[in-house]
């Protein structure tokens, strides 16, 4: 990872081998694999043959390589403060293209374990496949077992890791009683063990707030993420449904969402942000990596923003949005009052600072936003309403310290 990546998010493979790059649905003759290879989570029976010519899955044992590999990375980003976000589970599989389930070692075809899912495989058109509803279906207690087993891996392979973000799954638009069953799975494991790993929640925005409004479930939420929906320029919402059998894409095709505004993911970070104070919340959906300022600037993490100095960047976990700030909406600011404050000015005004409960200089740096660069320094006074003009046209960060 370079220098400017903090965090890696991670997904398993959609297939083991570059063959099935071709998108056909066939099975393999032989076993002849292409490399590079994508490990998967689930080791080989040694029994059989898979749909790829290689020995079929055994879905209740692990790929040592693969965990061991991940456990490893989590380790050293550990050392170096970065983090790893897990996605347990990766819809793709199952979802859209036929050739993306072909493969898939939960398929039965696939498997030793007897996963009951429809052979032949019911393609729709003879090409589609839309398998997320049975998939999500936990009502059958054999393959709810293995789900169970397999998020409780999850869960123990980074066991003493500090940096591990949990979610739920990579493109997952999947239905509430399936996240209800991964947070109670979660949640018995934390009781037996004592430990408690960072769970997100990263899902549609209706399964979201009901799981957020569920006294039963909400307390082992420790991030929200804001991945699925988000809040177009215009101040409504593009919200998909969960539990629909549509991927992110597909929802977008139909529904056709309007880009965002840095006011809307503030907006709806600020929104969350308020309603739980003790959560993080992180911001990964509609141009997330060109509102880096407006996640930080509502009380975000993870927020893409750089070149701030170490000395503020240790800070920022002290300061709090000030709400509001004035009548001023294109002005955010966070604060640990009397102490250090920072400001992202995106209009033509002059920023006002209330330091008439503090005595003694403040130094002010200006910042052009985008490339961190110290446009001017100045000093305020405190015991006054402090006014820092605005230097340039164009948006400016503003530290007063």
């Amino acid at each position: 990872m370079n220098g400017s990546v903090k965090v890696l998010d991670h997904n398993y493979g959609l297939w083991y081998d570059r063959r099935r790059d071709d998108h056909e649905r066939i099975r393999r003759m032989d076993g002849e694999v292409w490399a590079p290879f994508y490990e998967l989570p689930f080791a080989r029976s040694g029994q059989d043959k898979a749909w790829d010519g290689l020995s079929k899955y055994d879905i209740t044992k692990y790929n040592l390589w693969y965990w061991n590999r991940l456990k490893n990375f989590a380790n050293l980003a550990d050392q170096k403060g970065l983090v790893l976000i897990h996605q347990n589970y990766f819809q793709h599989n199952i979802i859209e293209a036929g050739a993306h389930y072909a493969d898939f070692p939960w398929r039965t075809a696939n498997n030793i374990n007897n996963t009951g899912f429809p052979e032949p495989v019911p393609y729709a058109g003879d090409k589609r496949i839309f398998m997320a509803e049975q998939f999500y279906d936990i009502s059958n207690e054999h393959r709810k077992a293995i789900h169970k087993a397999y998020i409780r891996k999850c869960l123990e392979n980074f066991d003493g890791n500090s940096g591990v973000i949990q979610l739920i799954g990579a493109e997952f638009t999947g239905p509430l009683h399936f996240v209800q069953f991964w947070i109670d799975t979660i949640k018995e494991w934390e009781k037996e063990t004592g430990k408690h790993p960072i769970i997100g929640l990263s899902v549609t925005k209706d399964v979201q707030d009901a799981i957020l409004a569920d006294k039963q479930r909400v307390d082992v939420v420790d991030l929200i993420d804001i991945r699925y929906w988000h809040y177009q320029a215009d101040g409504t919402a593009y919200a998909p449904q969960g539990g629909q059998n549509l991927a992110p894409r597909q929802h977008a095709r139909l529904l056709k969402p309007k880009k965002t505004s840095f006011e809307e993911v503030y907006h709806a970070v600020s929104e969350y942000k308020t309603k739980f104070p003790e959560k993080a919340v992180i911001y990964s959906g509609d141009n997330f990596d060109t509102f880096g300022w407006a996640v930080l600037m509502a009380g975000g993490s993870l927020s893409n923003v750089q070149n701030l100095d170490k000395t503020l960047s240790n800070a920022i976990s002290t300061l709090k949005p000030i709400i509001p700030i004035g009548k001023n909406k294109q002005q955010y600011g966070l604060e640990n009052a009397g102490r250090t404050y920072l400001f992202y000015n995106a209009s033509a005004e002059a920023i006002s600072v209330d330091l008439t409960k503090t005595a003694g200089k403040f130094s002010v740096k200006i910042l052009n936003s985008k490339t961190g660069a110290i446009i001017k320094e100045e000093k305020v006074i405190g015991n006054a309403m402090a006014r820092i003009n605005k230097v340039g046209t164009g948006d400016e960060v503003i530290i007063c310290r």
